[in-house]
């Protein structure tokens, strides 16, 4: 075999290789671990601007300190602890977070709370009276209109909007109208039959 050809400095090749990675290898691994560099701080976050806003939630008035950015349902979730109302997509896409303003349905996940002072909002927890639940939900438990639950609470007040907005709301109509209210585990039909039985016990 031939010999490895020295250089200049009376190395051959393969003891100048062997040197060169070791002295490579070194200085990338003083690089990865930080290689004495001092660390960059992040600058401190600018503190947040609020407001106060007086919310009329459920029947009761609240006067809540929010960011100005907070949506109605961080407001009613994060600032009064009423949970039912859940964030699902955070982009208006799901309706998990259906709430009632003075009775219309509303995405409260892309609307700023800000902009309710004073209206009357609804949420799940605001829809049972004197103990009794409101027809709609009592129809989702009777013909099992959930599976997993997380969309549910959505589901039930987009029902109770819609039979506000249209009492006589035919059959075929329903899966159109509450299509804005999506569940992962497919329950639709028995919803649709929950928000039927509804309809008759108005």
């Amino acid at each position: 075999m031939p010999q490895d050809s020295l250089l200049p400095d009376g190395s051959n090749r393969r003891t100048f290789l062997a040197r060169t990675l070791g002295t490579g290898g070194t200085l990338v691994g003083a690089t990865v671990v930080g290689g004495g560099a001092a660390p960059v701080e992040a600058a401190p976050a600018a503190p947040a601007e609020t407001t106060r806003v007086t919310l009329n939630v459920n029947g009761r008035t609240h006067a809540v300190d929010l960011d100005v950015r907070a949506s109605l349902l961080e407001a009613v979730r994060d600032g009064l602890g009423l949970t039912g109302s859940k964030k699902g997509c955070n982009q208006g896409a799901c309706g998990a977070c259906t709430v009632l303003v003075d009775g219309e349905r509303q995405l409260s996940c892309i609307t700023l709370a800000a902009r309710y002072e004073g209206r009357r909002v609804t949420t799940v927890e605001g829809l049972a009276r004197g103990g009794q639940l409101h027809p709609v939900q009592a129809a989702f438990v009777e013909r099992d209109g959930f599976q997993c639950g997380f969309c549910t609470s959505g589901q039930v007040v987009s029902a109770v909007g819609l039979l506000a907005e249209e009492p006589d709301v035919a059959d075929e109509d329903i899966p159109e109208l509450m299509s804005g209210n999506l569940c992962r585990c497919a329950a639709y039909q028995n919803m649709h039959l929950a928000i039927q039985d509804a309809r008759g016990r108005r």
